[in-house]
């Protein structure tokens, strides 16, 4: 079961981008303390214990003094322009997903480019997306994000342009267009998710998914009722942050910790979930505690929902819980644990396709299996 928006459709005629030499770039952001997407958490969830902020915050700081191939040099009155600057800027902003502040970095880095040639400019955007890729390997939707920009602009006939400035007007408007798609996405998303919402009913969510947020959102404009349970979301607990803009929406929200999820299911008509990524078979990653819902909810006969944009379907096909890039964060327990007792710090799980019923993307409402076909579509 799946349909299709009229949104974000790739133009499959055009002429697909020659390969390029890699480009080996060290990484701007070099904590092994705290992956550089729960910084962002961090910064924009301000629910957290004052360990994890600190830890946060320290590492947001020495993100700042990037290495000399991307720190914002002067020299006089001259400035060369730095994308991780740039796009350093732009994540602060609390609305804007990490993958769109990427793609809009992009698109300044075709803007402010002295290239005088089709092959410069095509350097410099390699270069500058494995540079933002490199900043943090343990974010998914920022490597497709700017994989998914990379062969989106450059599948265009501004190559058959014979005036330079021509054919880089043409790929500036192509980049601001595909990053004007990515910040809509969430708003077309909302449409789709909130048809399946209905009066009466009571929704689980985990974690604080902006995009699920904007569906809950969507549905109580539209005057529909239901209630809400959150999970707390440990250890950042994000579910608290969740659980008060729902308040602040007047929709009725259940608190719950994260250990009573199979306590509460037979209260639960549907489950709904974000994603940090969207991979080939179906399946997705997303905040530790996913998979042991999607379980019990697929033993209960639940429908588990999954809102994801289009920019975090990833080239990425896990087979286990451990054949991912880690991602860690501090776990703060209150108090003190001895040196000698293990602590998992891993942020997230993988979710397989069985267990999850749709996806709601800016592509359509899609069935698990339709995931490989699209990526095929979107990749080549």
């Amino acid at each position: 079961m799946w349909w299709r928006s009229a949104s974000f459709i790739l133009d499959r005629n055009d002429n697909l981008l020659q390969n390029m030499t890699e480009t080996t770039i060290q990484n701007p952001n070099p904590s092994n303390q705290i992956s550089a997407y729960y910084q962002t958490r961090a910064a924009h969830h301000g629910v957290v214990t004052s360990d994890w902020l600190a830890q946060a915050q320290a590492a947001i700081g020495a993100d700042q003094s990037s290495d000399p191939d991307t720190a914002l040099k002067s020299g006089g009155s001259e400035k060369t322009f730095s994308v991780i600057e740039e796009f350093n800027s732009l994540r602060k902003q609390p609305d804007l997903a990490e993958a769109v502040a990427a793609i809009r970095a992009l698109a300044s880095v075709i803007r402010s480019s002295e290239a005088n040639t089709i092959a410069e400019l095509q350097s410099e955007l390699k270069s500058a997306s494995d540079c933002l890729k490199s900043w943090d390997t343990t974010s998914i939707s920022l490597t497709a994000g700017c994989d998914l920009f990379m062969r989106y602009i450059t599948r265009t006939s501004a190559f058959e342009y014979e005036d330079f400035n021509s054919a880089k007007s043409r790929f500036l408007e192509r980049a601001e267009k595909f990053g004007e798609i990515s910040y809509k996405a969430r708003k077309i998303i909302a449409m789709l998710g909130q048809d399946f919402i209905f009066n009466g009913c009571t929704i689980l969510v985990h974690g604080f998914s902006r995009v699920v947020l904007e569906i809950l959102k969507t549905a109580a404009e539209s005057r529909k009722i239901f209630r809400v349970l959150c999970t707390e979301g440990r250890p950042d607990r994000t579910g608290l942050r969740f659980a008060n803009e729902l308040a602040k929406l007047n929709v009725p929200v259940k608190l719950l910790i994260d250990s009573a999820v199979a306590y509460s299911m037979d209260e639960v008509d549907m489950v709904f979930v974000g994603a940090d990524g969207v991979v080939e078979s179906g399946g997705i990653i997303n905040m530790m505690g996913t998979y042991q819902i999607a379980l019990v909810a697929k033993t209960m006969d639940k429908p588990v929902y999954v809102a994801a944009e289009s920019y975090k379907f990833a080239r990425l096909y896990p087979l286990d819980q451990k054949d991912m890039v880690p991602a860690v964060r501090p776990i703060d327990f209150g108090v003190p644990i001895p040196s000698k007792v293990e602590v998992e710090t891993s942020a997230r799980d993988y979710t397989p396709p069985q267990y999850l019923t749709l996806l709601f993307t800016d592509l359509g409402v899609l069935t698990p299996s339709v995931v490989s076909d699209e990526l095929i579509q979107l990749y080549l």
